[in-house]
């Protein structure tokens, strides 16, 4: 009788002990999208976007390219009470079918490291613990503010004949 106790209270301890060394996921391993967190009138608008990389300055560098892309090229999901637009949208710069293939040699140059694009953002509007990052062996993802100069941004496709 004594020893089934044993057992029992021993089987017990045991599946404790491996429940709590599950494998814990962070926040690295899931899929971020941007958001519009706020606007200003000269046409640019404040975008909370994440970047990945093998460093924190890599993640935040990519986090900063992530957010000038998704104007470009995706529609981002705004905040309530962010804009005067009721579809909760930013539509994208560009719509036009296949643009990224099209313009490839011109986005890549673009979106190189120290490219054009670091001209059309600012971490201007960066507050007290507005930005983080979390960190596991593999890889660094940045949370990151970053001003974006749609306005500016826009007229320098226009200028380049990327957008019509």
């Amino acid at each position: 009788m004594k020893t089934n106790r044993l057992t029992i209270v021993a089987l017990l301890l045991t599946s404790l002990i491996l429940a709590g060394c599950g494998s814990r996921r962070s926040q690295a391993y899931y899929d971020y999208k941007s958001k519009v967190i706020g606007t200003e009138l000269d046409g640019s608008y404040t975008i909370r976007a994440w970047g990945r990389a093998r460093n924190a300055a890599d993640a935040y560098e990519q986090a900063r390219k992530q957010a000038v892309y998704d104007v470009v090229f995706n529609e981002i999901q705004v905040e309530s009470g962010t804009m005067a637009s009721t579809s909760g949208v930013l539509r994208p710069l560009l719509m036009e079918l296949n643009a990224k293939q099209k313009y490839e040699d011109y986005f890549n140059a673009f979106f190189a490291d120290k490219g054009e694009f670091e001209k059309y953002c600012s971490l201007k509007e960066k507050r007290v613990l507005s930005s983080n990052y979390s960190k596991t062996d593999a890889q660094t993802i940045a949370q990151v503010t970053v001003c974006v100069y749609r306005s500016q941004l826009k007229q320098k496709l226009i200028d380049d004949n990327i957008l019509k």
